[in-house]
């Protein structure tokens, strides 16, 4: 008697399985047409942006990125709408969804506003890859601009990673942004020495260095008469990419003709180069 009781209502349960699987089959076999068909459309969607963004020569890291937030929003809309069709309700699933995203974004305050900052630098570009910048007091080659930091390589083989955050919130000066760039060397001279001659021997130094361009045409200027000399500066024109070495070149042979003269350098004083910073 107790065997029969037991098959019977194994039977019943089976009964009621078997039911329950032929009213949801209709709703499953949706849903996961919708999860398959969904998913390839996903893909093509992210491959044509993707090939539409390179077209257009968007920078690299900034395709990367809008290629994957189109792929995972496409992504949560397909998973909200196949729990749609298997009759769940999907209110509660986005209030979950909304919740998490918002105790991540309160735990990973910092992380976002280094994110918006790199969003903000591969959109309006105040730098590229291979510029020389100056920015939170480092000197360097951006060599990487990724979506949390921008990595430069300084001239001594360093490399310096710089949150996006503060990187955008703050001075950059760009030393790559014009083709040309005007050196701006200083010298302080005695009181002794005759300047118009100093300035004539100097201008002829720079006049023959091939890296100096002859528009603007260079110019030494007296900037300041300070306690210790004659303030003066050397001002000319060269190539962004030949600074560096032009500066060099000036500031020795600059050097070799005062000696050759009897120029004297004077050294600056601690309150000339106090008034100087101010």
């Amino acid at each position: 008697m107790k065997d029969t009781v037991n098959i019977s209502s194994l039977h019943d349960y089976l009964l009621s399985m078997l039911n329950l699987l032929l009213d949801y089959s209709p709703k499953l076999i949706a849903a996961l047409l919708l999860f398959f068909v969904g998913g390839y459309a996903i893909r093509f969607v992210n491959n044509v942006s993707r090939k539409l963004l390179i077209k257009r020569e968007v920078e690299p890291t900034l395709v990367e990125f809008l290629c994957n937030v189109i792929f995972w929003g496409l992504r949560i809309v397909l998973i909200i709408a196949v729990i749609s069709k298997l009759g769940i309700e999907s209110s509660s699933f986005v209030a979950i969804l909304g919740a998490a995203g918002l105790a991540v974004g309160l735990s990973l305050q910092g992380s976002l506003s280094n994110f918006a900052g790199g969003i903000l630098i591969i959109l309006f570009k105040p730098f590229k890859l291979g510029d020389t910048i100056l920015a939170q007091g480092v000197e360097g080659t951006v060599i990487d601009i990724q979506i949390f930091v921008t990595q430069l390589q300084t001239d001594n083989n360093q490399i310096i990673f710089i949150p996006n955050g503060s990187l955008s919130n703050n001075t950059i000066i760009n030393f790559s942004g014009k083709d040309t760039r005007r050196t701006d060397i200083p010298m302080n001279l005695s009181y002794e020495t005759s300047i118009p001659k100093a300035k004539e021997l100097i201008l002829a130094v720079v006049e023959q260095n091939p890296n100096i361009l002859a528009n603007p045409k260079p110019a030494i200027v007296v900037r300041e008469l300070n306690d210790s000399g004659v303030k003066i500066a050397i001002r000319a024109w060269v190539k962004t990419p030949l600074y560096a070495a032009t500066h060099t070149q000036i500031l020795e042979s600059c050097l070799s003709t005062f000696e050759q003269n009897n120029i004297k350098i004077q050294p600056y004083l601690l309150t000339d180069n106090k008034q100087s910073n101010g």
